[in-house]
């Protein structure tokens, strides 16, 4: 929390396109950082950077983030071709927060709010 007295503020991360704000705590991933707020974050693997279904699109604040790791690129590649290193598309169970008090803001469909029901339809 603070170091010499000096209070340290928890990084931001706006979600687009829902408009929220979640706080993320040191070496939170964005999807982690959502769902400890309460957020649905859709993913199939559950956040082991097998899929892409949680990848979202970093709008500002990439710098705060970690690198993409070999894995995350390895699982980007083979699901979206070898052009998405080109763009700001990251997992967002492998983007981690290290960069305290940053804001980040990311675009990413289908997050739903705490307690908001399922959009889906069969047929």
């Amino acid at each position: 929390m603070c170091q010499h007295g000096k209070i340290w503020a928890m990084a931001r991360i706006f979600i687009l396109p829902l408009d929220v704000e979640v706080e993320a705590g040191d070496d939170a991933t964005v999807m982690g950082a959502a769902q400890a707020h309460g957020y649905y974050w859709p993913t199939t693997c559950g956040g082991e950077g097998r899929c892409t279904t949680c990848a979202c699109e970093v709008v500002e604040g990439a710098a705060a983030l970690t690198p993409m790791g070999r894995g995350e690129q390895r699982t980007l590649v083979a699901e979206r071709g070898a052009g998405v290193l080109a763009t700001s598309v990251r997992l967002a169970c492998q983007a981690r927060v290290r960069v305290r008090g940053a804001s980040i803001i990311v675009r990413k469909a289908g997050v739903r709010a705490p307690g908001q029901a399922s959009c889906r339809t069969s047929g």
